[in-house]
């Protein structure tokens, strides 16, 4: 059992993260400048420490100072004497670099396919028409065995099924022209914001961010949001993709003795904001449902009205700093929030939101027993890394150093849709067989033994390379495959793509 992690104390109490209720999820909430960027470092760098490995997006750009040595200021030495605050021990923490721009650290990207339509149609602020064309577009790739990779792919995707929308209407239902154009412009949108590089390959390995370093501290891993946060819809959809696929590639574990993964949603008002009930439905699931693989999700937000209560329900752990009450939502943000907490003789909870100092919170966390402690008036300590962002030298050296350099850096363009559609490899099967022995040498008009043939029947039964690498499916590819998707049909495409916008179900990936 892991030693309990402590996050605040007072004179007369500690706080304390028990790392085996860790996965229970949490709330950090408060103003603009309480200190919830600090209590994020202090828990990050606690749960490191332990073993377990942390993903956050840095929106402010200033978390990177986690990967270095703090050091003591004279106004931090100020403000722990005055509270009674012991020096930290100053170390940094292992950490990997990752930014969807490959600007700021290692590329992340993902295929349109195992984004998949519900996701993409909320980055694109589908209606629910458009959604529709949007679900048929990928089931008509899916019974072509057209694989949607890249922008390129779903565009080309989308002009063949505009151009041949009669062909379809019997088979698919209605393809209106409106509503291709509409995801067509969406598409250029992201495009403009730099989407683009976001979908392709090769795609992000949810596995490398559950690493440690040769200390056994778990790594640390920070997106570079701050450039990201200019696509509000397409952080949040980012984020709610990663949280997906950790749901949809993790083993179920129950409750281990610490988590495999902390995934801290800062700015978690974008993933809620203007999304239909049916995505919130199953945002609450997937919530639900993540802490059995051993992964709790930390929602960081100023408002704790900014998460629908079906989702507030499912987080145990919180850490409350000042609320400004100016307006009469905020009052009713106050109210409700000294409702929500559970309370302690002698702690007027309600009037102390109001009246909380910088770096000071109410605390709230689970207890042995997975019963919410009495709130407590308690000061963050102070990470043990540094406050604030590094420099462009110390970020070269991380990204230099890093256990994935190298990685993610180079695309990769494998045939797929896009190919298909303009006619550079066969569409199916079939053609593939027609294509190969069209190709193989001919002697007497019989194939050639020694390179044809056989290599022909190789081919057609288990698949070749194309000339710039890609695997064509063989016969016995297409066979399993086909199984696989006809036993996982009911059960895997409902679960993934209805719940989390993937392709196939059960930690299946479709590359």
């Amino acid at each position: 059992m892991s030693d309990p992690l402590l996050i605040a104390r007072n004179a007369k109490t500690e706080c304390f993260l028990l790392p085996q209720l860790a996965n229970r999820h949490g709330l950090i909430t408060g103003a603009t400048g309480s200190g919830k960027t600090v209590t994020l470092q202090t828990m990050a760098q606690n749960l490191s420490r332990t073993g377990v490995p942390v993903f956050m997006a840095d929106v402010k750009g200033d978390l990177t100072g986690l990967s270095q040595t703090g050091k003591l200021s004279d106004k931090m030495a100020a403000v722990l004497k005055e509270r009674g605050l012991d020096i930290p021990a100053f170390a940094p923490c292992p950490a990997t670099l990752w930014d969807v721009f490959g600007e700021q650290g290692h590329p992340v990207r993902a295929t349109v396919s195992d984004m998949g339509p519900l996701l993409l149609g909320r980055m694109l602020n589908l209606n629910d028409t458009q959604e529709g064309v949007l679900n048929l577009v990928f089931k008509i790739a899916d019974d072509r065995g057209m694989l949607l990779l890249d922008l390129k792919d779903l565009r080309a995707m989308l002009q063949h099924v505009g151009d041949n929308a009669k062909d379809f209407t019997t088979e698919y239902g209605n393809i209106s022209p409106a509503s291709i154009g509409a995801i067509q412009r969406g598409l250029l949108q992201i495009e403009q914001q730099g989407g683009d590089k976001f979908f392709g390959e090769p795609m992000l390995d949810i596995h490398d961010f559950m690493q440690t370093d040769g200390n056994g501290h778990g790594m640390v891993n920070i997106l570079a949001a701050d450039k990201l946060m200019n696509s509000p819809r397409l952080y949040a959809t980012f984020l709610l993709w990663m949280l997906s696929e950790l749901f949809e590639q993790l083993p179920e574990i129950g409750d281990p003795d610490k988590p495999k993964l902390v995934f801290f949603f800062d700015e978690a008002h974008l993933l809620f904001n203007e999304a239909p009930k049916a995505l919130i439905e199953r945002i609450e699931l997937v919530v639900r449902l993540v802490r059995s693989k051993g992964v709790g999700v930390y929602f960081v937000t100023q408002n704790p009205l900014d998460i629908p209560d079906s989702v507030l329900a499912q987080l145990g752990n919180r850490v409350q700093h000042v609320l400004r009450a100016f307006t009469p939502r905020d009052q009713k943000a106050v109210a409700a929030t000294a409702q929500t907490m559970r309370p302690k003789k002698g702690l007027d909870i309600e009037a102390a939101i109001t009246d909380l100092a910088v770096g000071e919170a109410l605390v709230s966390l689970l207890d042995a027993k997975g019963r919410p402690s009495e709130t407590e008036r308690v000061f963050v300590l102070p990470p043990a890394s540094q406050l604030g962002p590094i420099t462009a030298d110390q970020r070269q050296n991380l990204l230099q150093n890093s256990l994935v350099a190298g990685v993610y850096e180079k695309t990769v363009d494998r045939d797929s849709a896009y190919e298909m559609i303009k006619g550079r490899i066969p569409a199916a099967a079939g053609n593939a067989a027609q294509a190969t022995q069209a190709a193989a040498p001919v002697k007497g008009g019989v194939a050639d033994a020694g390179g044809g043939l056989l290599a022909g029947v190789s081919d057609m039964l288990f698949g070749s390379t194309g000339p710039r690498g890609g695997k064509h499916d063989g016969v016995a590819q297409l066979v399993v495959k086909s199984a696989v998707r006809t036993v996982g049909s009911a059960i895997g495409r409902e679960i993934v793509r209805g719940v989390l916008g993937g392709l196939l179900g059960g930690g299946g990936r479709r590359r």
